[in-house]
Order: structure tokens, then sequence, then C-alpha cells
């Protein structure tokens, strides 16, 4: 069973003795083209009440340097991977993504495709 980002943050959050303003302040010099955390999106993911869009488990995953997929509650590696490897990765899987039937994806299919990627990322890593 997959734990939430939810879950996932809570326990950092008791690991490293944090509270969500501190959270909030480590993701400051994440925040790019309008794109940040506000204390309500942060206290939406700690209550389980929404999942973070990527751009934003982006964000909270460097503030936290934190592997995405295992902020997303996957059972992988906590380790953040390093951002070299992980742009070599994308490439290969938006090429392998690109051939697909030439249907067009949903938002939330897209969202799906990003978390999957992550995910695989993080298994090749413990490889």
């Amino acid at each position: 069973m997959r734990l939430s980002t939810g879950e996932r943050l809570k326990q950092i959050m008791k690991e490293r003795n944090l509270k969500q303003v501190d959270i909030l302040n480590s993701t400051k010099k994440y925040a790019r083209d309008n794109i940040k955390i506000s204390k309500t999106d942060l206290s939406q993911y700690v209550n389980g009440k929404t999942e973070p869009r990527q751009d934003k488990l982006y964000i909270l995953a460097e503030a936290l340097n934190v592997n995405e997929a295992w902020l997303m509650g996957y059972d992988t590696h906590k380790e953040r991977i390093p951002a070299d490897k992980r742009e070599a990765d994308e490439d290969e899987i938006d090429t392998i993504a690109a051939h697909h039937d030439g249907e067009d994806w949903t938002e939330e299919e897209l969202e799906e495709i990003e978390r999957f990627k992550a995910y695989i990322r993080s298994k090749r890593n413990e490889e």
C-alpha cells in the first residue's frame, strides 16, 4: 500500500522536528514563475485533503532534499536524485513516451505519467 504525500510530510516533520512554517520557509528559495507553496497548500497536503501538483511536489522535494517518488508515498529510497542524472533519465523516458498511439493526454493522465516517471527513476537508482 502506497502512503500519501501528507503521511510522508508528517514523517519528515517528526524525524526532523519541523513545523509547517519551517517547511514553508525552506520552499521559498525554490519558488519560480509564480509557483510557490502557500500556507493553505501545505496544510491541505499535510492533512491529506489534496495532493500537490507535480510542480509543487518538485518544490517540496527540493526544499526537503528528498526523492519525489518517496514523497509521493512510493516504497523507494528517500535520497534525492541528482539533477544531472534526473535530466538524462527524463530525456530517455520522454522519448519513449513520445511514441504513444497518437492520443492526446488529459491533464490528469499527464500528472500520472510524471508520477510514474519519478517512480521509475527512483527504482533505477536502487540498482
